[in-house]
């Protein structure tokens, strides 16, 4: 992919989080606590189900997927963040920019496509007890990994492909801790329509896909565990869903206020502090989501620790 436009903008300056320089350094601590967490949190999830046979099941899976987008999503732009709280003008290149955008736009968009794999996997779990592994065998879910990081991966070309076809003339300053789509549409200096409709397509459809397969997906769950005669059956089952729950609710939730919001400069602030929770937070918590709210992970943790001891 070509990293070359007609417009003289050679480099980007981030504005960041804030321009106060006295919160710049606690706001680097707490964001470095931040991604040594979501770093450890992720990497130390993803051995734990390699190394115990227990966890080779469709849901953890998923779930090692999950845990891998998260962590590369994390490497994507909280390095550079991290540098812009402690240089004076953090700046990026034009390509380091796109490049940036690109890898945004894939792990978000896979991430939100596995999140949707998962549901149907619990639904198929619930729901489909007696067929859930002929289903959902290793084939149908390498399928659906494969399909959730290639749309992830058309959606990213999409956008950087829409976006480097634009001019960037004489304002280069991004509002943004980021190279997000929305900050660089407000610096071109051509016509955005067309990018402005093609992203709030692509983003609408998929949230509107994947939003309603999750819905229908649990709405079948509900239905069937309310017909469930045994209380530890309805344990069981929401035990294996609260967590996805709570992941999904989290992501969707402050995605959506992130970038569905009027177009207001003091919107641009809001849209910058939701986007902290789904680009840091999110990535962060979901290893201790998984993690304290399900006994096979807390179980395979106990014998992973006996085992280092011994």
């Amino acid at each position: 992919m070509a990293m070359e436009n007609d417009s003289s903008v050679t480099e980007f300056v981030l504005m960041g989080l804030t321009d106060q320089p006295e919160l710049q350094m606690p706001l680097f601590v707490l964001f470095l606590v931040n991604h040594i967490i979501t770093v450890v949190g992720n990497l130390s999830l993803m051995n734990l189900i390699c190394i115990n046979s227990h966890l080779h099941t469709p849901m953890y899976f998923f779930l090692f997927n999950l845990s891998f987008i998260d962590f590369c999503y994390s490497l994507v732009f909280t390095p550079k963040m991290l540098v812009g709280f402690v240089s004076e003008r953090n700046i990026i290149s034009y390509a380091g920019c796109i490049t940036q955008l690109f890898f945004f736009c894939f792990f978000v968009n896979s991430e939100s496509y596995v999140l949707t794999a998962m549901a149907y996997d619990r639904y198929m779990a619930i729901c489909q007890p007696l067929q859930y592994t002929v289903i959902m065998s290793p084939r149908t879910c390498s399928l659906l990994i494969f399909g959730t990081y290639f749309m992830g991966f058309a959606s990213a070309m999409l956008h950087t492909g829409c976006m480097i076809r634009l001019n960037f003339c004489d304002f280069n300053v991004i509002n943004h801790y980021m190279c997000d789509i929305f900050p660089l549409l407000r610096l071109s200096c051509s016509s955005t329509f067309a990018n402005e409709l093609v992203s709030s397509v692509v983003i609408g459809t998929a949230i509107m896909l994947c939003s309603l397969i999750i819905l229908i997906s649990y709405g079948f769950i509900l239905v069937n565990v309310i017909h469930m005669s045994s209380g530890k059956g309805w344990s069981k089952a929401m035990s294996t869903c609260g967590s996805h729950i709570i992941t999904v609710g989290l992501f969707y939730g402050f995605g959506i206020l992130a970038y569905v919001k009027p177009k207001s400069n003091e919107s641009v602030g809001q849209g910058k502090f939701f986007s902290v929770f789904y680009t840091l937070v999110v990535p962060m918590i979901n290893p201790l989501i998984y993690s304290l709210r399900n006994k096979d992970v807390k179980l395979a943790l106990k014998r992973t620790l006996k085992r280092i001891t011994e």
